[in-house]
C-alpha cells in the first residue's frame, strides 16, 4: 500500500536529530489501500527510526501536520510519554531492545500537553530475532471510549439508585414483621407484603432491564421467531388496562385487513407494546390509538412489513429532544422509572431487522411508529 505522498528536509538542529528522507514507499497492497483511508492513526517508521508514514487520522489525533512529521525520527515527530512521564520510546527501545518482540500491546499514553491517546506498535523483521525493518504504530483517540465508560458508569449509578428504594423497603417490612408479627391484624400483614411483593417484582423488572441492556450492546439480544397475532397482542394489553380502572373508551385499536403474516420473538414484541402503551396511558392524555397496518417492510428483499403506530392526544415530545427518546436515560419533563425503557424498545426493534421512530400526533401528543419485517422463515418462502 501507499505509505507516503510527500516527504519532508529538515535541516540539522542543535541537540536534534536529523531529518532525512523517507525511503521510496513500497508498491500499493493488492487492495489499493490509502492508508488515509484507515479510521485510526497509522504511522510508520523505517528501519533507522525515521518516520515514512503519516496518514490523515494520525495528523487529526495528533494535531501535527505530516509534512512536519515525515522525515523526522520517531521520538522526535511523535514524542508519547507514559502516565508517569517517562518517555516512551526511550523506555521501550524498540530499536535496541530485545529483538523477540513482535508487538507491542494497546496502552494509554500521553501526547504533549496532556492529551491521551490509545497507542499499540508491530514490529516489523526480515527474520525472526532479526533487526526492525520497520515499526508500525497504530493510533487511537480515547474519547469514544471515555463516552463508553461514562455511560456505563452512569448506567451502574442508576441501577443501583433505583434498587435501592424497593430493597430498603422490602428489609424494612420484613424486618418488622419478623419482629412484631403479633402485634398486627391480618389486614397490616397483609398490606405490608402486598407491598413487599410489588417491590420485588420492581426489583425483578430492572434486573431484566439491565440484562437486556447488556444483551443489546453486547449484539447478543436473541430472537426467536415464531407467529404472533400482534393485534391479539395489543387487545390483551388494552383488556389488562380495562381491569385496572381504565376507561374502556380511553382506547382505540385500529387493525388494516389483511395484515401479512408476522413472524416475531412474541416475548420481546409484547415488552415494546407494554412499553409503549404504558408511555401513552402515563404520560399522555385523551385517547390512546393504536393502528396497526401492513407497511413497506424494512429490510431489502421484502415487500411487506407490519406498521404499529402508538399515539396519545397529550403535549408530546418537544423537537430539541425528539432525538433524544430512544438513548439511555432519556425522561421528559414528566417521566419517571430508570429512562432505560425506550433504548431496550428501539434495541428489541431493531434486532428484528425493524426501524421505529417517534413524532408528533394529529392529535398534538407523542406518535411512536414501528415496523417489522415479516420476518418468515425461508422455508415458507
Amino acid at each position: 500500500m501507499t505509505v507516503g505522498t510527500s516527504s519532508a528536509a529538515g535541516t540539522r538542529g542543535a541537540g536534534r536529530q536529523p531529518r532525512r528522507s523517507p525511503d521510496p514507499p513500497p508498491g500499493p497492497c493488492e487492495l489499493g489501500l490509502d492508508p488515509d483511508d484507515l479510521p485510526d492513526g497509522l504511522v510508520v517508521a523505517d528501519e533507522h527510526g525515521y518516520v515514512v508514514c503519516f496518514n490523515a487520522a494520525a495528523q487529526r489525533i495528533t494535531d501535527l501536520p505530516a509534512a512536519a512529521a515525515l522525515g523526522r525520527h520517531l521520538d522526535q515527530a511523535l514524542p508519547l510519554e507514559d502516565l508517569e512521564g517517562r518517555r516512551w520510546w526511550q523506555l521501550t527501545d524498540p530499536y535496541g531492545g530485545l529483538a523477540t518482540r513482535v508487538r507491542q500491546p494497546e496502552r494509554n499514553l500521553l501526547l504533549p500537553g496532556g492529551r491521551e491517546v490509545l497507542v499499540t506498535a508491530r514490529y516489523v523483521r526480515t527474520e525472526p530475532a532479526g533487526p526492525l525493518r520497520r515499526l508500525v504504530v497504530g493510533l487511537r483517540d480515547t474519547e469514544a471510549r471515555r463516552r463508553t465508560e461514562r455511560s456505563h458508569a452512569e448506567l451502574i449509578a442508576t441501577v443501583a439508585h433505583e434498587l435501592r428504594s424497593p430493597l430498603t423497603s422490602v428489609k424494612g417490612f420484613t424486618a418488622t414483621l419478623l419482629a412484631k408479627w403479633e402485634r398486627f391484624t391480618d389486614d397490616q400483614k397483609r398490606l405490608m407484603l402486598e407491598t413487599v411483593d410489588a417491590d420485588a417484582d420492581r426489583v425483578t423488572r430492572l434486573i431484566a432491564e439491565l440484562l437486556d441492556i447488556s444483551r443489546i450492546d453486547s449484539g447478543r439480544l436473541e430472537v426467536r421467531r415464531q407467529p404472533v397475532d400482534i393485534g391479539a397482542a395489543v387487545g390483551r394489553h388494552i383488556q389488562a388496562y380495562v381491569a385496572s380502572g381504565q376507561p374502556a373508551d380511553r382506547f382505540l385499536l385500529r387493525i388494516e385487513q389483511p395484515l401479512p403474516a408476522l413472524w416475531a420473538d412474541p416475548d420481546k414484541i409484547d415488552q415494546v407494546l407494554s412499553n409503549l402503551i404504558e408511555n401513552a396511558v402515563r404520560h399522555g392524555e385523551g385517547t390512546v390509538t393504536i393502528d396497526i397496518t401492513s407497511a413497506a417492510s424494512p429490510r431489502e428483499g421484502e415487500d411487506t412489513g407490519t406498521s404499529v403506530i402508538v399515539s396519545d392526544e397529550g403535549t408530546g415530545i418537544s423537537e430539541e429532544s425528539m432525538n433524544r427518546v430512544f438513548t439511555r436515560f432519556w425522561r421528559g419533563s414528566k417521566r419517571g422509572g430508570t429512562g432505560l425503557g425506550l433504548y431496550i424498545v428501539k434495541g428489541i426493534v431493531e434486532a428484528h431487522g425493524g426501524t421505529i421512530t417517534v413524532g408528533r400526533a394529529p392529535g398534538g401528543g407523542a406518535e411512536f411508529r414501528f415496523t417489522l419485517p415479516v420476518g418468515a422463515p425461508a422455508y415458507l418462502a
